[in-house]
């Protein structure tokens, strides 16, 4: 079962690490979760809605804004992280910046058909096996393996 964080949890940055804000937007079909994944702009591998902190939201706050905004998601967003990864963002020419995302659920209520990545993103739902084995981040695949929304859902 994926550990819970409080609603303050925030990294610090300890020397180039940098701290995302993600979303793991799932809906329950036939009592199974579900998991949406969007692709990336620039490889088109398949990854989660995420982003930079942003001024005046919470954690949990930014990580649902971005999941509107490259994935059209309309939904709750849980106050708790769920966990994290780890991965390298490519920024500007050839730079990678390690990053770490701190996951947040967000229970998908409706998708929007226009948003502001809508033509630059796929987006597709997902079982949680075939979901876990299409993200390269071996950290996010375990997350969705383990993800249990009942505790969530009241």
């Amino acid at each position: 079962m994926a550990r819970h964080f409080s609603s303050n949890a925030m990294l610090a940055h300890h020397g180039d690490v940098r701290t995302q804000y993600a979303a793991l937007c799932y809906r329950i079909r036939k009592d199974k979760p579900q998991f949406l994944l969007i692709t990336s702009r620039g490889t088109g591998r398949w990854i989660v809605p995420k982003g930079w902190p942003m001024k005046g939201k919470s954690p949990a706050k930014a990580a649902l804004r971005e999941a509107w905004e490259e994935a059209g998601v309309r939904g709750q967003v849980g106050k708790d992280a769920i966990g994290m990864f780890s991965y390298r963002k490519v920024l500007g020419r050839k730079r990678l910046a390690p990053c770490v995302a701190l996951v947040f659920p967000v229970a998908v209520k409706s998708l929007d058909g226009s948003f502001p990545e809508a033509k630059q993103r796929r987006r597709k739902w997902f079982g949680r096996k075939k979901a876990a084995a299409r993200v390269s981040d071996p950290e996010l695949a375990e997350l969705i393996r383990n993800f249990d929304p009942r505790p969530l859902r009241r």
